[in-house]
């Protein structure tokens, strides 16, 4: 199992740690971001799998840090949570998960699966391939 790496972003220092907390238990590793220029550095300067952003943040900071990902060219996925069933979905995001802890392991995985399904290389047929000269 290769380890996903994901940026945890929020303005809720509680909300943070109890989610990093949670991802971390899962098998993730997990950098947390209080502000959206904290989260901005830490995206040009790391390799992420997935973004986390938090329903703590405003939605002018949640449109901002997702224009920056789109802008940059990254295909990383950016995942909203929201703080109850349906709650949270701008459709900027590429999810909206539920804050529950096992609805946001279930949903963060299927995302991180949906994204290596979405990057993997077209596999060409054997028979494809010239024998060439033997």
């Amino acid at each position: 199992m290769d380890l996903s790496v994901i940026l945890n972003v929020g303005s809720d220092a509680t909300l943070l740690d109890t989610r990093r907390m949670i991802l971390q238990a899962a098998g993730y590793i997990v950098e947390s971001a209080n502000s959206i220029d904290e989260a901005i550095e830490r995206f040009r300067l790391g390799d992420f799998d997935l973004v986390l952003l938090c329903h703590s943040l405003s939605e002018r900071d949640r449109r901002r840090l997702i224009s920056l990902i789109r802008a940059s060219g990254s295909g990383t996925p950016v995942v909203a949570v929201g703080y109850g069933p349906g709650q949270y979905s701008d459709g900027l995001a590429d999810a909206t998960l539920d804050s529950g802890p096992r609805d946001l392991i279930s949903g963060v995985r299927n995302v991180l699966l949906r994204a290596a399904e979405t990057s993997r290389l077209h596999v060409i047929p054997t028979g494809a391939i010239p024998a060439g000269d033997k």
